[in-house]
């Protein structure tokens, strides 16, 4: 019996699958809008939205056309909520405009990317989120992604090479670190890339992770109004070609975990020898599987705090 694992399956070799998570939170958008108004130093400041779009939306254009057997699938990441804003083989190739021709991915997608943001600032009111440093919702995002991928890898034995383009301007949310490392591993065993693209003003160590442990390409643009020869350049490229070419690499990868009693980032903890659970702190019983841990030693305790405490040589 033939096995059904997705290593097993015929893939076209340049024929790709881009799952596109589009971060739209509103609070960190209209953060970078108030730091364009109030600075006129037009190199340092982040993109606004509308230029994020125009410079994202005309990147899947030119992966559509590409290919014509190239697919895109767009999913929307808010605070609250994410949700599918675009599939193009679902969606129809041109609608009519008062000029001629107009691409569906732009009058559709823009339609169902203005009601997903009046949905998600709705109910952040109702959550009562603060306004400022928030998080977008980057594990129900790859959660889609790779439900949507595993309904392509069921579909038949020839299908598109999938893979995830993360556009991501938020900062990190601790608290989903265990839903997104699930999510990494999870595309790992499907072997799934995970590109990353941070247009936001500091690094994500959650993308980083993920770009390292699936085989993706994580970058951070130098210049923000050249986002789309950046796209273009080295996310519009279909895996197989991929081979004969020098990506760029990161420096560096920020490996360190959250801790799961405070969702806190933490460079040294406690882990549950059973479940792997981390804290930052000493606990007399994991709270995720229950294990009871013997008492901590008070000397090693103290030798670990100094050592915390000391400055690095």
């Amino acid at each position: 019996m033939a096995s059904t694992t997705p290593a097993a399956k015929l893939y076209t070799d340049d024929v790709s699958l881009v799952v596109v998570l589009l971060d739209a939170n509103p609070f960190f958008w209209g953060a970078s809008t108030t730091t364009n108004n109030n600075n006129n130093n037009n190199n340092s400041n982040p993109l606004s939205f509308s230029k994020f779009l125009n410079h994202v939306l005309a990147f899947l254009n030119s992966i559509i056309l590409l290919n014509q057997l190239n697919q895109v699938v767009v999913i929307a990441t808010g605070v609250n909520s994410s949700d599918y804003i675009y599939d193009s083989s679902t969606a129809t190739t041109t609608q009519n405009s008062g000029n001629g021709k107009m691409p569906g991915i732009y009058s559709k997608s823009l339609q169902k990317l203005e009601e997903f943001v009046i949905k998600d600032r709705r109910l952040s009111k109702e959550d009562h989120s603060p306004a400022g440093n928030v998080s977008s919702l980057l594990s129900g995002s790859l959660s889609l992604a790779l439900c949507y991928i595993q309904r392509v890898f069921r579909s038949g034995p020839l299908h598109p090479q999938p893979r995830i383009l993360c556009l991501q301007g938020s900062p990190d949310g601790p608290e989903q670190y265990v839903a997104i490392m699930n999510a990494i591993f999870s595309a790992q065993r499907s072997m799934v890339p995970i590109d990353s693209c941070i247009v936001g003003a500091q690094h994500s160590a959650f993308l980083q992770q993920a770009s390292y442990i699936t085989g993706g390409v994580y970058l951070k643009p130098q210049q923000a109004d050249g986002l789309f020869q950046y796209l273009s350049v080295v996310f519009a490229t279909d895996l197989q070609s991929r081979n004969f070419l020098q990506l760029p690499k990161p420096a560096g990868v920020d490996f360190r975990a959250s801790c799961f009693c405070h969702k806190k980032t933490i460079d040294m903890g406690y882990v549950c020898s059973v479940c792997l659970s981390i804290f930052c702190k000493h606990h007399k019983k994991c709270s995720t599987c229950g294990s009871v841990f013997n008492q901590a030693n008070p000397e090693l305790t103290s030798t670990l705090e100094r050592k915390r405490k000391s400055p690095e040589s």
